[in-house]
């Protein structure tokens, strides 16, 4: 008899369970679900957004306030033994009751709840209550019960299940949800369920496919079960004995190709279908490959091929994650993408992502490094929150193992190096931390469920609990001495193993600040300030620029100069981790995304725009690459082909003038690196404040000054700059900039004349006589000459003489 799946989210209110500071109506408001209180107070018009201005500091009674969900729906028998109420998702501290019978509790964001129902329903209305504690309530009072635990932050996230972040970082806001946050079904059965399907596509030592794959079956009656499973023309038959429950099947797939990240080759996906007698009961995709970890050197491969990360962290895309649509989240790999990124880590701060998050990296091979959500504070591992982890790790280690993009699990962020180096030790007095999860727990777990996928205690660590975790010889660091304290030029000084965390802040496109704030865009206008949640961030922001750029005299030169200067840190960093290739073998930036309008370490900002950090990444992790360190270029070929050609080095003065040059014939090998030492001639200027060093092979090029940008005598920027209607596909507008003079960082900001206007290019460095063209899409511009204006059209010269 097939299932039934009846999906229950329509007809729902909501409603408080004591007083609140706004008109809430007898009765509730209309709710969404999936959703969040938030968002259900945002759509009644009884909250302004709290994404603008300073709208969030009202709103912190949300989260201290208990919450009722409520809806009646229509049932009839369908003549099923068995019916049962599925919540996806719960956020997070609920009672749930059916006609006025409690069912269930729940006390985990991270897992979903199955309710056996079936005695309960009746025909006609049926009503369905789902009351939330507040979130401070719970964790504030396991906090009195088990005593406090240090963290980067007084908020008491480190006490109940659930997205950390919520409760406010470095980045985001304290938005503190409730919520039916994935969907809700009721679900009705007879004869045999599959109560879970775990599917592993690997390969066997002989590097042969092959699919393993574990049923748990639950039966109304004991009995025989046959079934199959089949992929790609293989299949497997097998048969339970009267009471088996558990059925584990491994077959071989000859005819499957192999799975790479995109930066190494394709991406094929096979539909896997698992039949319980003649009935399909689930289908899934999966791909495979073989993922193996050194773990002195950190060192990924896949398929027995080292490779280099390209990658950035991922932090959740909306405080509020009901609202990240398929789309969004598609839209946002595709930005990674297209800078070449090959993966992306998901911090422990955040979430087991959507489904649609690891199907799509699947799609687009980008490798998926998860971390377990725990970051930066100590976590007990007392009841009720240690059986909570255990079944949370159970079920996502079950939910995400098809997927080959998936390739690491992380412990945690940060919680080893804040044991060891914070502080905690002492404030602990001896009670627990999470050393029971990062050391015993997970990795038990991870060898039982998923083999296949190697696991890693946490990040930062050094492959040993003894070691000092942010060793730079062993295993990952996080660099965060830069941007807190010190020049980004320290990024040269160390050669690293693998750089988990790095970056620098700058704030978001102008389009995105412009509708975040109302009033005045001043650097330090108060209602921009809400919108830097980073500790002294605006301080660091100006020391930051340091003898790189001048010091802004306005709002519109602040505005670009930070934008530029967090690009050209991560780059440098970018460059000089890559140039340690395969000492070094990983650089993951923070972050790529946001959850909303704020000034951080995004390269696209919380409303999806690319910020010049974007484009400068997008050079920088490009295949090939050059990058000048320690009197030598050396050229990064991390691609499946040789790269040589006639290597051209000229020293050339600003006016274009060649006063040396040097060529070499190259050859760097596929997924090598080959050091060529400057010649003195090109490397020693005459004057270090009027030259630059150009070097040239193919259709790469790099343009380095000797001399940091406020020592360069820039002369006053000279250029024609034209707009045609029109690309080549006949859209948008083309923007052509021929230089009269050296140009620095040429760049393009049309969202200031339209919000939804984007350019195709940034950071662009001519010499004179050189010609750029822009392409800009997206909008209709009502004056399109003034693209070729300040402040839409910048470069450093103007900085240097304003």
């Amino acid at each position: 008899m097939t299932p039934r799946h009846l999906p229950l989210h329509d007809g729902w209110t909501l409603s408080a369970d004591s007083a609140v500071p706004v008109g809430l109506p007898t009765g509730g408001v209309p709710a969404t679900v999936p959703g969040c209180v938030h968002t259900d107070l945002l759509a009644a018009g009884l909250i302004d957004d709290p994404y603008l201005d300073d709208n969030e500091t009202r709103l912190g009674w949300i989260g201290r306030t208990d919450w009722t969900y409520s809806t009646t729906f229509e049932w009839s028998d369908d003549g099923h033994a068995f019916t049962d109420l599925c919540f996806d998702g719960l956020d997070t501290v609920a009672a749930v009751r059916l006609n006025g019978t409690e069912v269930g509790t729940t006390a985990n964001q991270h897992r979903g709840y199955r309710f056996p129902v079936r005695q309960l329903l009746h025909e006609g209305p049926n009503t369905l209550a789902v009351r939330f504690t507040a979130p401070y309530t719970y964790a504030e009072a396991l906090r009195d019960k088990l005593g406090d635990r240090p963290g980067a932050y007084t908020e008491p996230y480190n006490f109940i299940r659930k997205m950390a972040c919520n409760f406010g970082w470095d980045w985001g806001p304290t938005l503190v949800t409730s919520g039916i946050w994935r969907p809700v079904a009721l679900e009705s059965w007879t004869g045999p369920r599959l109560a879970s399907v775990k599917v592993l596509g690997d390969v066997d030592d002989a590097g042969a496919p092959r699919l393993a794959v574990t049923l748990d079956v639950e039966r109304d009656a004991p009995g025989e079960l046959s079934g199959s499973v089949e992929v790609l023309g293989a299949s497997a038959v097998f048969i339970t004995s009267r009471d088996e429950h558990h059925v584990s099947v491994t077959l071989p797939v000859p005819d499957a190709e192999p799975w790479w990240p995109h930066s190494h080759g394709e991406q094929p996906l096979y539909d896997v279908t698992v039949r319980l007698g003649d009935e399909v009961a689930w289908t899934g995709r999966t791909g495979f490959r073989a993922v193996t970890l050194e773990r002195e050197a950190f060192r990924i491969s896949v398929n027995g091929e080292p490779v280099f990360v390209r990658g950035v962290n991922w932090i959740p895309d909306d405080c509020f994650p009901a609202r990240i649509t398929r789309q969004r989240v598609a839209d946002r790999l595709d930005q990674a993408l297209a800078a070449g990124v090959n993966l992306i880590r998901v911090w422990g701060g955040g979430l087991y992502e959507s489904d649609d998050f690891y199907e799509l990296c699947d799609e687009k091979g980008l490798l998926v490094w998860q971390d377990f959500p725990f970051a930066c504070a100590a976590y007990p591992e007392e009841q009720p929150l240690y059986d909570e982890v255990a079944a949370e790790v159970r079920e996502n280690l079950v939910r995400l193992a098809p997927h080959p993009s998936l390739v690491l699990w992380c412990g945690n962020n940060e919680n080893l190096e804040g044991h060891a180096d914070w502080g905690w030790q002492e404030k602990l007095e001896g009670r627990t931390w999470g050393h029971g999860y990062y050391h015993e727990l997970l990795p038990a777990l991870c060898a039982e469920t998923d083999p296949t996928r190697p696991y890693w205690p946490g990040s930062p660590y050094s492959a040993s609990p003894e070691l000092p975790p942010n060793d730079p010889a062993l295993g990952t660091v996080h660099l965060w001495e830069v941007w807190n304290r010190v020049d980004y030029r320290h990024y040269a000084d160390t050669a690293h193993r693998f750089v988990a965390e790095f970056g620098f802040q700058g704030p978001p496109a102008y389009a995105t600040l412009r509708r975040a704030v109302s009033g005045e865009l001043a650097p330090d206008a108060p209602l921009l300030a809400h919108h830097q949640k980073a500790d002294d961030g605006a301080t660091k922001l100006l020391r930051g620029l340091g003898d790189h750029l001048p010091q802004p005299g306005d709002f519109d030169d602040w505005h670009w100069l930070t934008q530029l200067n967090q690009a050209r840190a991560v780059a440098f960093g970018i460059r000089h981790f890559r140039s340690h290739t395969p000492y070094c073998m990983g650089a993951i930036v923070w972050q790529l995304n946001d959850c909303w309008p704020v000034v951080s370490w995004a390269a696209v900002d919380g409303d999806g725009r690319r910020k010049p950090l974007w484009y400068a990444l997008r050079e920088a992790y490009a295949d090939r690459l050059m990058a000048v360190r320690d009197g030598a270029l050396h050229l990064v070929n991390d691609s499946a082909h040789a790269w040589d050609g006639t290597l051209r080095l000229t020293r050339r003065s600003l006016d274009g003038t060649v006063l040396a040059e040097e060529t070499a014939e190259v050859t760097t090998a596929p997924r090598d690196i080959t050091r060529v030492p400057l010649p003195a001639s090109v490397a020693e200027p005459d004057d270090s404040t009027r030259e630059v060093l150009v070097a040239e092979l193919g259709e790469q090029r790099r343009i380095e000054f000797y001399e940091e940008d406020t020592r360069v005598e820039l002369p006053p920027a000279r250029y024609e700059a034209t707009v045609t209607q029109g690309d080549e596909s006949g859209i948008g507008y083309r923007v052509t900039v021929t230089a009269r003079t050296l140009l620095r960082d040429l760049a393009l900001f049309p969202d200031r004349l339209d919000p939804a206007a984007e350019v195709d290019d940034l950071l662009i460095t001519l010499l004179p006589g050189e010609s750029a063209v822009l392409h800009v899409t997206g909008a209709v511009l009502e004056a399109p000459e003034a693209l070729c204006s300040q402040p839409v059209l910048r470069c450093v010269n103007d900085a240097v003489h304003a």
